[in-house]
């Protein structure tokens, strides 16, 4: 079993963008997302300069509410999902 890593989920207007600590915990998540439900990431993962942080971004829709996302990564033994600040 993989070591947790820190998942922080915010959403978007038709889309959640989903940030990991790490890249390679990035590339996992994506896969196990990617079996749950069809879908590619709209936009490559990016990983921020100076960070271990990435990203990537999930479509949004009637599917895949964020509830349901949240309620899925909050399943994942690996997955430690965090709450994102509001923005001001």
């Amino acid at each position: 079993m993989m070591k947790a890593f820190r998942v922080w989920l915010r959403p978007l207007d038709y889309e959640h963008l989903v940030c990991v600590d790490g890249m390679e915990n990035a590339l996992w998540l994506l896969d196990r997302l990617a079996e749950s439900f069809v879908f590619r990431s709209a936009k490559p993962i990016s990983q921020d300069k100076g960070s271990s942080l990435c990203s990537f971004q999930v479509p949004g829709n009637s599917m895949l509410p964020v509830g349901k996302l949240q309620k899925l990564l909050a399943t994942m033994p690996e997955v430690t999902l965090l709450s994102v600040a509001a923005a001001n």
